[in-house]
């Protein structure tokens, strides 16, 4: 059975919304999952004036707990092309575990999500799988047996690279059922490819 991390940033409950969607697909693949979430950098009265979601269920991790998983899978928001400061912040302090070698051989998958169509989101997944391939970390993808990915017909989210979402300028445009089965999918994956990894 694998044991898998997501961990996330979520300014506005996207990111939030898709990590307990990664959850289920771990679960539905026989994994268990713990959500957590990086810390905050923003100061409160600033994230309370921008309308923040500053009450999320999801404890807040330590760099340490990297270490006590099969897999994690990794999700923020996109910012100008990248992943988020505070996904960047955490990893910058994970130096001990890459020095160790801690998460060399374990599974690694990426998720985000932009205010528009061509937000960043393929370079933010790749922000993010490169610093999941520094850890030595074998990485999945959102492959193409996910068909929601597929087709030209209506506005559709997903890569490759990893599951997204688009949440519009002011965040009004709620995740779509497409977006979390896109997660679950990649998620599951996940979790087998990591019980494969173990046998």
């Amino acid at each position: 059975m694998a044991k898998v991390l997501i961990l996330y940033y979520s300014s506005y409950g996207h990111m939030e919304q898709m990590a307990e969607a990664a959850a289920e697909g771990v679960r539905s693949a026989g994994g268990t999952a713990d959500i957590r979430r990086v810390p905050e950098l923003v100061p409160e009265d600033v994230a309370t004036g921008a309308g923040y979601k500053l009450d999320q269920a999801a404890p807040v991790a330590a760099v340490a707990d990297l270490a006590n998983y099969d897999a994690i899978i990794v999700g923020c928001g996109t910012r100008f092309g990248r992943m988020s400061s505070q996904m960047a912040n955490f990893f910058d302090q994970a130096g001990e575990i890459w020095l160790s070698g801690a998460l060399v051989g374990k599974v690694g998958a990426a998720f985000t999500g932009s205010v528009t169509q061509h937000g960043g989101q393929e370079t933010t997944l790749f922000s993010v799988i490169t610093n999941l391939l520094h850890f030595g970390m074998t990485i999945v993808g959102l492959d193409y047996n996910f068909k929601p990915q597929m087709g030209l017909d209506k506005v559709r989210s997903g890569s490759p690279y990893g599951a997204t979402t688009f949440h519009a300028m002011d965040g009004s445009r709620p995740v779509q059922e497409e977006d979390l089965e896109g997660i679950r999918y990649l998620a599951a994956r996940v979790a087998d490819t990591a019980r494969k990894l173990a046998a």
